[in-house]
């Protein structure tokens, strides 16, 4: 993985931590020299080792995202604990096994939007101020190949990631000149333990996906993280209010 040593004693607040590209993105931003403020709804293996290898440098804490609230009170601590804020990466998601409308409640609706977008909407509202305050800022929000085209998730799913799209880039284009730069990045198939069941019966399903990818795969957790990095980094400086897939090939195909 490339090294950004302008990245080293940036300091970060990224949601989704304990597991798939949450968990991957903490572990490289904390590999170079990133302290990191995670957040996750649930807290178990993956976050203790982190908090072990990086005891001076990963700080975590357990909030509902969906929760208005928890996420105006875990913003403060954050700022309590690192003082300051450079990068936030909204990653925290769940999918709604591609229910089609009519069959989606409107409590399900409500639980997938307030996670995959709301969240978002909130999380750079109560950073937002301090960011302009000290006139830099990096959002990197989690869209979806979802949110460009029918058919990555069911119509819960593909609405949140469309709105992700439209958030970024309104939040760039509103502050942009003001030292702020959002972009968010739309993964594919990406092997995460949020994907699990189409590795279940054969992993047929997962067979399928990778068939219909012109990569002819899967891709990794890391992968992305990877991409996390670059667009953080000061080289990234130019790229605004962008989407950048991260899928194979699959929308171009």
């Amino acid at each position: 993985m490339a090294t950004y040593p302008e990245l080293a004693h940036q300091h970060a607040l990224i949601t989704g931590v304990a597991s798939g590209i949450g968990h991957a993105q903490a572990t490289a931003f904390l590999a170079q020299g990133v302290l990191v403020f995670g957040i996750d709804r649930q807290s178990n293996a993956s976050i203790e080792q982190l908090t072990q290898q990086y005891p001076q440098q990963f700080f975590f804490e357990q909030v509902d995202v969906r929760d208005a609230a928890a996420i105006q009170a875990s913003v403060s601590h954050a700022l309590e604990q690192l003082d300051h804020i450079d990068l936030l990466l909204n990653t925290a998601g769940v999918l709604d096994a591609y229910a089609p409308l009519l069959a989606t409640t409107l409590a399900s609706w409500q639980n997938i939007l307030a996670t995959n977008l709301t969240s978002q909407f909130l999380f750079a509202q109560a950073l937002l101020p301090q960011m302009l305050a000290q006139k830099h800022g990096v959002i990197i929000n989690m869209a979806s190949i979802a949110g460009l085209v029918a058919g990555g998730g069911g119509v819960a799913y593909t609405t949140a990631k469309h709105g992700v799209i439209g958030l970024t880039k309104q939040i760039d284009y509103d502050y942009a000149a003001k030292g702020i730069r959002a972009n968010c990045i739309a993964p594919g198939a990406i092997d995460t333990p949020m994907n699990a069941a189409d590795f279940q019966n054969d992993a047929k399903m997962a067979r399928q996906v990778a068939a219909a990818t012109p990569a002819q795969r899967w891709a990794q957790p890391e992968e992305v993280a990877a991409l996390s990095l670059f667009l953080a980094s000061p080289v990234a400086d130019y790229i605004h209010g962008s989407v950048v897939p991260i899928d194979g090939g699959w929308i171009e195909k």
